[in-house]
């Protein structure tokens, strides 16, 4: 008896191939996140965030900038063979991201977007203050704050960041949509310069995973962090891949 119903499952069960799956997907978009070159700040890690126009990159920053840019340039070309080559290039309005940006895409022949959701976490009553300073002013609020427990006081969240930086990553997909509904449904790639917490974010939001394990990821400056995004044909995310995470280009 027992294998005649396991019979009978088995044939009224349908048969989905990987093909018909996919069927309502059209071709990957890839998003390539630059975080920019080091500042002063940077170095001696104050806390800047989005808030605050600047600074600007010193002159160690405008050289990991540039090669940063000749990374970006080589995928699909020396690099990452796969994938396709580097079309479109966005940055945060920052000065730092403006300028990394404006690297990337001078040498891709492009100019750059400013997206200003792709702006760094907004630190509120810490900007500009080290994590030292502000253990002696707000005991462990900082170290809550990594662990995404906590906004910054005056400024933002991980939680906060990450529904921005989502939301980024939807419109592109979106955009993503409507450039293959007009006829040209082709795999694209585009760089999205960004800042250290504003790249940590997006992966963790794409990834699912307890906002407890984002302050544990580290974009060191002028790194690549790649994402896959697959796309249905009404723009939604299917599916998001983690193709690598602060890859140095240094």
């Amino acid at each position: 008896m027992s294998g005649e119903q396991g019979a009978s499952v088995e044939a009224t069960a349908p048969l989905v191939s990987l093909e018909s799956s996919e069927a309502h997907l059209i071709s990957p978009l890839t998003i390539v996140l630059v975080r920019h070159g080091v500042t002063d700040m940077t170095v001696t890690r104050n806390f800047s965030g989005g808030q605050v126009e600047g600074p600007g990159l010193n002159a160690a920053g405008r050289v990991q900038a540039a090669k940063a840019a000749d990374a970006v340039y080589a995928i699909g070309r020396k690099s990452w063979m796969k994938l396709p080559r580097v079309s479109r290039v966005f940055a945060s309005p920052l000065t730092r991201t403006q300028e990394t940006g404006a690297a990337v895409a001078r040498r891709l022949g492009l100019h750059v977007e400013t997206e200003p959701l792709l702006r760094e976490v907004e630190f509120g009553r810490w900007e500009g203050l080290t994590a030292e300073q502000i253990v002696l002013q707000d005991g462990d609020a900082v170290h809550r704050w990594r662990f995404g427990e906590i906004a910054a006081p005056g400024g933002e969240s991980f939680d906060d960041v990450g529904a921005r930086l989502d939301e980024v990553l939807r419109g592109f997909a979106a955009e993503h949509a409507r450039l293959s509904e007009s006829g040209d449904d082709v795999e694209r790639a585009w760089s999205a310069v960004a800042h250290a917490v504003a790249i940590k974010c997006a992966v963790g939001v794409s990834l699912g995973v307890d906002k407890r394990s984002w302050g544990a990821m580290w974009p060191e400056p002028a790194s690549l962090t790649i994402l896959q995004l697959r796309v249905s044909r009404e723009g939604d995310i299917v599916e998001r891949h983690l193709m690598c995470l602060g890859a140095p280009t240094h």
